[in-house]
């Protein structure tokens, strides 16, 4: 399969495949970052990452109480992603499904943030890649994410299937 798609830098090897398919425990099969914000210290917790920013501009967030959580935070984005696997290098990484900064906190650097956030736990793992697809008309998120060194895959396309093609499909019989 990797030399069908051209994957030079292979480096699966049977025992690679064994350790990450079937012997290592898989993290949570869904995982959620909340980027909040809050202009006084958070309370302490173990699933808080604290970062303390000096904005260059002030935010002006008309929908603050929509978006402010029990704990009076404002939810100011997030990112949603999830496991896969890369069976060209036999080991896991990480898919984004969304990624979300709310208009008033964008080019804050709160999308890097989160970039390295979801970065950082598939270090930490030991994954050899985080993956995203972009549709084509976001012009500034394709060049947000050219600007902190992601490679677009010209060469692949996505696909799905869903309602009635996924039904259909889906049929054993």
């Amino acid at each position: 399969m990797a030399e069908f798609h051209n994957a030079t830098n292979c480096q699966v090897t049977e025992s690679s495949l064994n350790s990450t398919l079937f012997t290592n425990p898989q993290p949570t099969p869904v995982n959620v970052f909340v980027l909040e914000v809050s202009s006084s210290p958070l309370p302490l917790h173990p699933s808080i990452i604290e970062k303390t920013f000096d904005l260059p501009r002030p935010v002006n967030d008309s929908e603050v109480l929509i978006f402010q959580s029990e704990i009076g935070t404002t939810i100011a984005g997030f990112v949603l992603f999830y496991p896969t696997y890369c069976s060209f290098f036999g080991k896991p990484g990480f898919r984004i499904q969304d990624l979300f900064v709310r208009e008033s906190y964008r080019s804050l650097g709160f999308g890097e943030l989160l970039m390295k956030a979801v970065a950082n736990e598939a270090v930490n793992l030991g994954y050899v890649k985080v993956e995203w697809s972009v549709v084509d008309w976001n012009v500034g998120a394709t060049k947000f994410y050219e600007r902190i060194g992601a490679c677009v895959l010209e060469d692949w396309k996505t696909f799905e299937l869903t309602n009635d093609a996924l039904f259909s499909c889906g049929k054993l019989h």
